[in-house]
């Protein structure tokens, strides 16, 4: 894990998005005791969301965060604002029923109109726009991204226009894709600039943000106390929502869920400015991107004219080899036309996954909350996890446990075997992607 967090550290301060923003002053460290009524681990989508719904509900909130407000996945992610999530409805139909399975997929849209509500409500310009394609590369992906689409239309009324052989570049000129379906309910945004907009406006509702305060271990009894380097937090409730950061942060904090989640390293590049004109060729809706493959690529392009390009995964703590020049030709098979363009920023960082790709919610204990899983649907899901939660220690826990009631498996192999095992595993996928 140290060498996990190492990498991180590095690809971060190369972060396009960082470069980008201007932070405000970094918030003071945790010394001595503080009182309260929630204390929340981790200064991320989740975290501040949750901050947020918790405040305007009353509640006395402190936030830890063990490095700065999102520094985590929450300000480097790909910025794509996803309806649904990452394990599709099956897991939920299989688990739940029909029924609760088209609730969870109706708070999915909720989740994307919570995001536009607070850039309203709170004044944060994050470059949202709306529009989101789905690609496929091969004939057997194709088949599979209609079959998806005709069940996503009949069961959950998610309606996109689909596009097959030359009628692809009508929506992206791009030589590799035989398919597409393009939606408006998606879309993107700038995740940073999203996400310091949270922070500032957690801040305006009095909640306490404590920066460089990294969570050590949590006890409970009548409520929780949760000690860090320096002091101690003593709350009625705690929300762990530090994700995959968490069993490298805090090894005695939530070790009954870590082993049900996994870190995995995904990266991002952006070009140089391009031609307007160009950008507006390739993809004429300005929609974000995404192909249908097990090892995937997404893109889009910023309101400045870049393309940000990701995928690239890594299911180990090494950064792969050779990344930008990796990305760079990966990219240049999406689209020829950028084939030796200049690559001006590269980075990336860990995201966490679940076994079976459906978000983790629920609780530890009486008093301890955990939001985890997002496994990549993140930006929009993250905001409706935080609402959920705080509605929860309200004592309005039925959307809440909608989603705990989902059941997970431990990633197989231990400590030690868990991330050789899904390097494998992820392994046998990408070969059959090619196939």
């Amino acid at each position: 894990m140290v060498a996990l967090l190492q990498s991180d550290a590095l690809l971060k301060r190369q972060s396009y998005y960082e470069a980008s923003v201007t932070r405000a002053a970094l918030q003071p460290s945790l010394n001595g005791e503080v009182k309260t009524d929630v204390v929340v681990v981790g200064a991320g989508f989740a975290g501040l969301s949750a901050a947020i719904e918790l405040a305007q509900r009353g509640f006395k909130v402190a936030v830890v965060e063990a490095d700065r407000v999102c520094s985590g996945a929450s300000g480097r992610n790909g910025g794509q604002v996803i309806v649904g999530f990452a394990s599709g409805q099956q897991v939920f139909e299989q688990q739940l029923g029909l029924g609760a399975a088209r609730q969870a997929w109706d708070m999915s849209l909720e989740a994307i109109d919570l995001i536009d509500q607070r850039i309203a409500q709170f004044g944060i310009d994050c470059e949202r726009k709306n529009g989101y394609l789905y690609v496929a590369d091969s004939v057997r992906k194709a088949t599979a991204l209609d079959a998806e689409m005709d069940a996503m239309e009949k069961s959950y009324g998610l309606a996109t226009v689909r596009a097959h052989g030359a009628a692809v570049r009508s929506f992206i000129d791009s030589p590799r894709y035989v398919a597409s379906a393009y939606e408006t309910r998606s879309g993107h945004l700038h995740p940073l600039k999203y996400g310091l907009g949270l922070a500032q406006a957690a801040l305006g509702m009095g909640v306490q943000i404590y920066e460089n305060t990294a969570a050590l271990s949590i006890t409970q009894d009548a409520g929780v106390c949760l000690r860090t380097e320096h002091g101690q937090v003593r709350a009625r409730y705690a929300l762990l929502a530090g994700n995959c950061t968490l069993p490298a942060f805090g090894p005695q904090l939530a070790p009954s869920i870590a082993a049900r989640v996994m870190p995995v390293g995904t990266y991002i590049v952006a070009t140089e400015r391009l031609d307007p004109a160009l950008v507006q060729r390739l993809i004429p809706s300005g929609a974000a991107a995404c192909d249908n493959n097990v090892v995937l690529d997404y893109f889009r392009f910023s309101q400045d004219a870049r393309l940000l390009f990701g995928g690239r995964v890594s299911y180990s703590s090494r950064t792969p080899a050779r990344l930008q020049q990796r990305m760079a030709e990966r990219m240049a098979t999406v689209f020829p036309q950028l084939r030796g363009t200049p690559i001006e920023f590269t980075w990336g960082g860990f995201v966490d996954i679940s076994m079976n790709r459906a978000p983790d919610f629920g609780r530890v204990g009486k008093n301890v909350y955990y939001l985890q899983g997002f496994s990549g649907h993140g930006v929009a899901l993250t905001g409706l996890a935080g609402q959920l939660v705080a509605q929860a220690m309200a004592g309005e826990a039925a959307r809440f446990e909608l989603f705990s009631r989902l059941q997970h498996r431990d990633f197989p192999g231990g400590a030690l075997l868990r991330a050789p095992s899904l390097v494998l595993g992820m392994l046998y996928h990408r070969i059959k992607d090619y196939l």
